[in-house]
């Protein structure tokens, strides 16, 4: 199943594949700051939606 993580305040695509990676790790892969906004990237989940891929 893809996976799509995106930045809460500009929704700038962390990443988009569909291998699972974990949201810690991706936030660490951008040392814990949006690379668009510069916005502090969070490792608590506080919003997190699950929406079905439109083809």
């Amino acid at each position: 199943m893809p996976q799509r993580v995106i930045c809460h305040n500009c929704s700038y695509v962390l990443y988009e594949g569909v291998d699972f990676i974990s949201p810690d790790e991706i936030i660490q892969q951008y040392d814990c700051t949006c690379p668009k906004c510069d916005r502090k990237l969070s490792f608590l989940p506080l919003n997190i939606e699950v929406k079905p891929v439109n083809k």
